[in-house]
C-alpha cells in the first residue's frame, strides 16, 4: 500500500530544510480540503506545564469560527473531566472518529461540553503523541451535519499524525526553550 500522507505536504514533511511552522499551516489546509471539512486546527501543548495553544486554524470560510490563539495558556485542571475526548488524548489513545456528537456514546463525548466549546457535529480528534504523552491534537471537524469517516480518511489521519507528531514535539520543545531563555 502507498503511503497515505496528503501529497501537498509530503515533500513538506520529508524535507530536513523545513520548519514545523512552515509545514504546519500548509497541512491544516490540506487536511479540510482532502477531507472536506468545514474547519481543521492544530492545538499544541506542552505535557510538563500543561500549557497550549491555537496557533494554526483553518476554515472552509469566515462562516466557521476562528479558533486560533497565540499565547500558551494553562489547561484548566477540570478539562480531563469534562471532556472525555480530551482525557482519551492524554492516555495517549488512539484518535477518536465522532460521526455525530449528538448520539455519540457519552463517555466518549461531553455533547454540552463540544457544542459549547466548539460547536461542530463531527470530528475527529486525532492524538499526536510522543512517548506516551500528548504533545498536539488535530481536530478536523463538519459543522452542520452528521459525517461517516471512511477507511481512507482513518488511514490519512494515521499517516498524517505519525509523521507530524515529531514535528510537534519540536515547535513545542522549542517555544518553550526559548521561553525559558528570555526568562533567564
Amino acid at each position: 500500500m502507498t503511503d497515505p500522507i496528503l501529497p501537498e505536504i509530503q515533500d513538506e514533511i520529508s524535507s530536513q530544510n523545513q520548519t514545523p511552522e512552515a509545514i504546519f499551516p500548509l497541512l491544516v489546509r490540506a487536511v479540510g480540503e482532502n477531507l472536506n471539512c468545514d474547519r481543521v486546527f492544530l492545538y499544541l501543548r506542552h505535557p510538563e506545564t500543561q500549557t497550549g495553544k491555537t496557533p494554526y486554524c483553518w476554515r472552509r470560510n469566515s462562516k466557521y469560527p476562528d479558533v486560533t490563539t497565540v499565547e500558551w495558556k494553562k489547561e484548566p485542571a477540570s478539562l480531563a473531566r469534562e471532556d472525555p475526548l480530551f482525557a482519551a488524548a492524554l492516555r495517549a489513545e488512539p484518535s477518536i472518529f465522532v460521526e455525530d456528537v449528538e448520539t455519540a456514546n457519552p463517555e466518549i463525548v461531553n455533547k454540552d461540553f463540544e457544542a459549547k466549546e466548539f460547536g461542530h457535529r463531527a470530528l475527529i480528534h486525532a492524538h499526536l503523541c510522543s512517548d506516551g504523552l500528548l504533545w498536539a491534537v488535530l481536530q478536523p471537524c463538519v459543522f452542520d451535519r452528521p459525517r461517516v469517516w471512511t477507511y481512507v480518511d482513518r488511514e490519512l489521519i494515521a499517516a498524517v499524525t505519525k509523521k507530524i507528531a515529531p514535528l510537534a514535539v519540536a515547535y513545542v520543545t522549542a517555544a518553550f526553550s526559548a521561553k525559558d531563555e528570555s526568562q533567564a
